[in-house]
């Protein structure tokens, strides 16, 4: 990616995060970069493609830092542990980084999903490469990692909103002891 299509992505961000995606003008990011709007429009069609670039931009951040969870060198089980908690707070923390453009993450969340389909497969590929070291481990026992893999994906997925917006702390869940039942669930399941 050409430094000047990072940096008007890092402005664009900062703006929408403080100014709102709605308050936000292309001629700001131009004015707030230094560029012109000649430069901007090379690389962006509108406010929108700017926006899902931000977005994009996020996430691959997001799946750096998972990866780096991959590639520790622990047990897997220790390791999912980290994973698992280390993804719950970087997606909130990148939620709430960018200010408002909270409020339109949760607004235009089925935009926000057709960018995060990259994220979702980086994501799944990891998941499977800890799942596979904990079989080979002999840690877990999982008939089919491929779905365990996908399952462990959408169930953290589906905690991402609660977690995000503080339903657990809400209900008096501090985040320990909801650490403690996540890893209770994952690791023993329900059945008795």
């Amino acid at each position: 990616m050409s430094k000047t299509r990072e940096l008007l992505i890092d402005v664009a961000r900062r703006l929408f995060a403080k100014e709102g995606i709605e308050n936000t003008t292309m001629n700001d990011i131009a004015k707030a970069s230094n560029k012109g709007r000649r430069t901007l429009y090379t690389y962006f069609k509108n406010k929108q493609d700017i926006y899902m670039a931000v977005i994009e931009s996020e996430l691959n951040l997001l799946a750096d830092n998972l990866r780096s969870v991959e590639r520790l060198n622990m047990a897997a089980d220790d390791k999912l542990v980290r994973y698992i908690f280390m993804r719950m707070d970087a997606i909130k923390e990148t939620v709430f980084r960018n200010g408002t453009l909270r409020a339109e993450f949760f607004r235009d969340i089925w935009e926000v999903e057709r960018v995060r389909k990259t994220f979702d497969n980086q994501e799944i590929e990891i998941l499977k490469s800890i799942l596979n070291q904990g079989v080979k481990e002999d840690l877990f026992s999982i008939p089919n990692v491929e779905i365990g893999a996908l399952t462990l994906h959408y169930a953290l997925r589906g905690l991402d909103v609660p977690y995000i917006r503080g339903v657990f702390t809400e209900l008096g869940i501090t985040r320990y002891t909801l650490r403690e039942y996540i890893l209770d669930l994952v690791f023993n399941g329900i059945k008795k």
